[in-house]
């Protein structure tokens, strides 16, 4: 007897391809494709600008002998499901296999936004077409992106160094990293003197702090309240309270998971999305197989589907009780620019909480699923309740104020937290304030004068270049985490902590790129751009119009770059010798930044490391502390004299500067804790002061 056909269905990873094999059946065969099967070529442009910018797409090198077999599954397959991840590069990627599978009267498009049986079945049984316009915006991208780089990149290979590369969208993160470090380097301190007051009633202590007309109070208007105030009473004026609500956040979009994962768990944007791949593609779960845990993690959308609202409110009901579940189930704006494709990124199934499949995770990806399990439901908890008090205190005509802050209920508080102060409450430090009087008299303990200085804005994070891009309408969900890791990878940032700077090679090409094609490095016209791919997925564009509006400006731009822009490439020689071959060593710039090569390169390819000292002895051999750097380009703080000192101070930058003279501040670790300085030897900040 003849075996009856199978339905084919290709999915994009192997992991996946398991799960769903077994939801769907013995009539279904379920293969991976293992991401994107064509793409442009790497050898040369792959695009006819004069037609059209008519793409030439060509198969992945190492991808034939998958397609071999897809082909071959194809040809016996009753149906062919076409799943690849539902978002634009899915689309792509099933309208690739399309074309490559020529079995168009079998192909259906199917998609699901969780790996779940019920969302798997359902799927199959509502295939639809492929989604053209999906498919024309990646495009619209990958080309875009293709005409940027292969254009730009030996222009700079030709003006700058070998090797570089320019993005359309890298290139502006670039420019926000470098002006920011123009800022701070242009930042003067200002100094400002804040006086507080301790104070107690009946045993229980509380501060208050000098409130002035002006923002940054000179020492001489603090040093008069002092002696003013020594040996004043102090009398409560003016109380004023008032019942304020807190709101619980929307459940995580990529970027949000990406900025509170990197706030809260130290975790990059590349790993987290790693991390979350694994959970929503299916974790082993005993007694259970594999489940996807999470919803699609691409998604700019804070959308949740009635059947999961429905599903947490019974949870949170029966869990925390009737007080901490709203009437009715909360809704939050996505939005304008949003695909809204997906929902927002939420757990499959609420009742599978953390510690429920503890056992079935790794420590990282419990971590991960915990912030998103966790934020899932409490935006849908009730609202928290605080009791806020100020209070004004007077003292010899002087006006101090006190706050004061009670949780009255927790609400959503019981479960989750925020990472940050919610917007606009940032300010004084609160207190839990004792019951006080209008009228009476509070005991003076010791007034407390302090010196301050004003901090220019601090340096990007991950989480805060995320979030700047967001803000600025630069890239979408899937472009975040490679963005982050292919600026630091070609060596136009460095990471110092978890903060970025530039690098010289970064500072310089900005300058270059901002300068000669002041167009593409914009950040209102890149949003633009974003806006007509967006366009272009709603049908109200079509994408050989979107690139020749980019395209003709910028090929005009870049005629006149050949011709104007200066070059920028130097060596300077040194009167230090090779020890390979004798001739004198050059300093060069590289991915990492200076370095020593051998003017006879490329005969002879000797290298070392130029080492900077930061102006600070190295306290066993008295030998300068210089910058170093690992073969991987992370930088840290070691004795000049290694291997021949082996001292074990380790030191590395706080990312802040010094107030005194706008220096690097470094942190060394002892024993006994955490130490920072001044990097500059002469400054008089210079003393040593325990965090």
């Amino acid at each position: 007897m003849a075996k009856s056909k199978k339905n084919l269905v290709i999915v994009e990873s192997p992991a996946k391809a398991k799960t769903l094999e077994k939801f769907l059946g013995e009539g279904y065969k379920v293969l991976a494709c293992g991401g994107h099967v064509r793409d442009l070529p790497a050898s040369r442009l792959g695009v006819d600008v004069e037609k059209n910018f008519q793409p030439t797409y060509i198969t992945i090198k190492g991808k034939t002998k998958i397609i071999k077999g897809l082909k071959e599954q194809a040809d016996k397959a009753t149906t062919i499901f076409l799943a690849p991840d539902p978002d634009r590069e899915g689309e792509a990627i099933a309208w690739h296999l399309k074309y490559l599978l020529e079995n168009e009267a079998k192909i259906k498009r199917i998609e699901f936004h969780e790996i779940t049986k019920e969302a798997v079945q359902y799927a199959v049984a509502h295939p639809r077409k492929i989604d053209q316009p999906r498919v024309d915006a990646q495009q619209g991208r990958r080309i875009l992106d293709r005409l940027v780089g292969y254009k730009l990149s030996p222009l700079l290979w030709q003006k700058v160094r070998k090797g570089l590369s320019a993005g359309r969208v890298q290139s502006i993160a670039v420019r926000i990293i470098c002006e920011r470090e123009k800022e701070i380097q242009d930042f003067k301190a200002q100094e400002y003197w804040s006086l507080t007051a301790l104070l107690n009633k009946q045993g229980h202590p509380f501060s208050a702090r000098l409130v002035t007309k002006e923002d940054l109070p000179p020492k001489g208007l603090v040093d008069k309240a002092f002696n003013d105030c020594k040996d004043a009473k102090f009398i409560v004026k003016k109380i004023v309270q008032k019942e304020q609500k807190r709101n619980p956040s929307p459940p995580f979009i990529t970027s949000t998971l990406q900025q509170d994962a990197s706030r809260k768990l130290g975790f990059s944007a590349r790993k987290t999305m790693t991390l979350a791949q694994q959970l929503y593609e299916g974790i082993e779960i005993k007694g259970e197989g594999s489940v996807g845990l999470i919803t699609y993690m691409r998604t700019d959308s804070v959308r949740i589907a009635a059947s999961a609202l429905e599903e947490v409110r019974g949870y949170i009901s029966k869990t925390f009780g009737a007080d901490f579940l709203p009437e009715k189930a909360r809704t939050f704006k996505t939005k304008k620019s949003a695909q809204d494709a997906h929902e927002a990124i939420r757990p499959t199934y609420v009742a599978k909480n953390p510690e429920a499949v503890a056992d079935s995770l790794d420590a990282e990806q419990l971590k991960l699923y915990t912030l998103i399990w966790k934020r899932f439901v409490a935006s849908q908890m009730a609202h928290a309740v605080l009791d806020k008090t100020a209070v004004d205190i007077d003292s010899a005509h002087h006006l101090f104020k006190a706050n004061g802050s009670v949780v009255k209920f927790n609400g959503f508080m019981e479960l989750y937290s925020e990472a940050d102060p919610p917007a606009g409450e940032a300010g004084d430090k609160e207190e839990t304030l004792p019951v006080l009087v209008e009228g009476e008299e509070v005991g003076l303990k010791e007034l407390l004068p302090k010196q301050h200085f004003t901090e220019p804005l601090p340096r990007y994070n991950e989480a805060s270049l995320i979030k700047e891009l967001e803000a600025k309408g630069i890239g979408r969900p899937s472009t975040y985490a490679p963005i982050m890791h292919t600026i630091e990878d070609r060596g136009y940032v460095r990471r110092e902590g978890r903060v970025f700077f530039p690098t010289e090679l970064g500072i310089v090409t900005n300058g270059l790129l901002v300068k000669h094609f002041p167009r593409i490095m914009d950040i209102q016209f890149t949003a633009h751009m974003e806006d007509e791919l967006d366009e272009i997925v709603a049908g109200k564009m079509k994408y050989p119009d979107v690139l020749k509006e980019f395209y003709d400006p910028f090929a005009e731009d870049l005629d006149l770059a050949y011709k104007n822009m200066e070059k920028v490439k130097k060596e300077v020689m040194t009167d230090e010798i090779c020890p390979t071959c004798g001739k004198n060593l050059v300093i060069r710039s590289g991915r990492f930044g200076e370095f020593y090569a051998c003017s006879g390169f490329p005969e002879c390819r000797f290298t070392k490391a130029l080492l900077k000292s930061i102006g600070i002895k190295c306290p066993k051999c008295g030998g300068e502390i210089v910058v170093r750097r690992s073969r991987r380009g992370k930088v840290f703080y070691g004795c000049g004299n290694y291997p021949k000192c082996t001292e074990a101070y380790w030191y590395k930058p706080t990312g802040k500067t010094c107030p005194t003279c706008g220096n690097m501040l470094l942190v060394k670790t002892l024993k006994s804790g955490e130490v920072t300085f001044c990097g500059n030897k002469d400054c008089p900040t210079n003393h040593e002061k325990k965090e």
